[in-house]
């Protein structure tokens, strides 16, 4: 039997590239993206196969895509859709446009790359599709209004989908990690600097704690874990004859989703203003 398939976004550091490597050790054939070509190549030094694939641009996926399709036959067993960034910014100091990149890659792109795929896995009869989501798909948290929304609006598309496709042997999966040690603050706060005027805004005396938060050395978070503990989870949904719907990831995930289903909103709100 010839090892499975799975395709995986945004691998050049963090959850991407650690998941890829877990899923190699357990001898999947795992092809990796990145949205830079230096990280393709040093993926490709690794032993990876990877190809190019920036999840903000159209034309980009669709050649990905059918250099995918060449390597494999068009025979794609599982997709993790992890590719995705973090603009923070209290909600009023995002521009339309701002917002819109965020959207391109966390929600557009991302789609638009599983519409690709899911004809094969009909195709083909089965197929896994797992979407990195986040706490912050379920729980909106302050001056990540950008991020929220395009994982609020992942989960919604992913509900929506997985009924659809009822009865295809095409199974979806979300994920939903809390705090994970990889390079996302970090980009997050290059996007800070480069789309937030923290001196023309209300929120300025704010963001100098936020800036501190994102430029904190090792976990900024309390439970924070590493990333094969999201990986674990991928195995699970690629592996098990039942996958379950949702995945928490981190104690603050289950925490707060528990608290979703118990608390009246007002009551949470409470809660999740008392966090940075």
């Amino acid at each position: 039997m010839s090892a499975k398939t799975v395709f995986i976004t945004g691998c050049s550091t963090g959850i991407g590239y650690t998941t890829a490597v877990e899923l190699k050790k357990r001898e999947y054939r795992v092809i990796c993206s990145a949205r830079k070509e230096a990280d393709v190549l040093h993926l490709k030094e690794l032993g990876f196969e990877a190809l190019q694939l920036d999840l903000a641009d159209s034309d980009s996926i669709n050649k990905a895509v059918d250099d995918l399709i060449k390597l494999t036959d068009g025979k794609i067993d599982g997709l993790f859709n992890n590719g995705a960034f973090g603009q923070p910014g209290a909600v009023e100091d995002l521009s339309r446009d701002v917002l819109r990149n965020q959207f391109e890659t966390n929600f557009f792109g991302t789609h638009e790359l599983t519409n690709l795929i899911i004809p094969l896995m009909r195709k083909q009869g089965h197929g896994r599709i797992l979407y990195n989501s986040s706490i912050l798909g379920f729980v909106a948290m302050k001056y990540r209004g950008a991020y929220n929304a395009s994982k609020f609006a992942l989960e919604g598309l992913v509900d929506t989908l997985r009924i659809e496709l009822y009865g295809t042997n095409i199974q979806l999966c979300l994920i939903e990690p809390g705090p994970i040690s990889s390079q996302f603050r970090k980009n997050a706060f290059a996007l800070y600097k480069k789309n937030i005027n923290p001196e023309n805004s209300f929120h300025r005396q704010t963001y100098k704690a936020m800036e501190e938060r994102l430029q904190k050395e090792g976990p900024a978070a309390p439970f924070t874990l590493p990333a094969e503990a999201v990986a674990e989870k991928v195995i699970h949904a690629l592996e098990s004859k039942k996958p379950k719907i949702r995945y928490y990831v981190t104690f603050p995930t289950y925490l707060f989703g528990y608290l979703k289903r118990l608390l009246p909103m007002a009551w949470l709100d409470i809660l999740l203003r008392k966090v940075q």
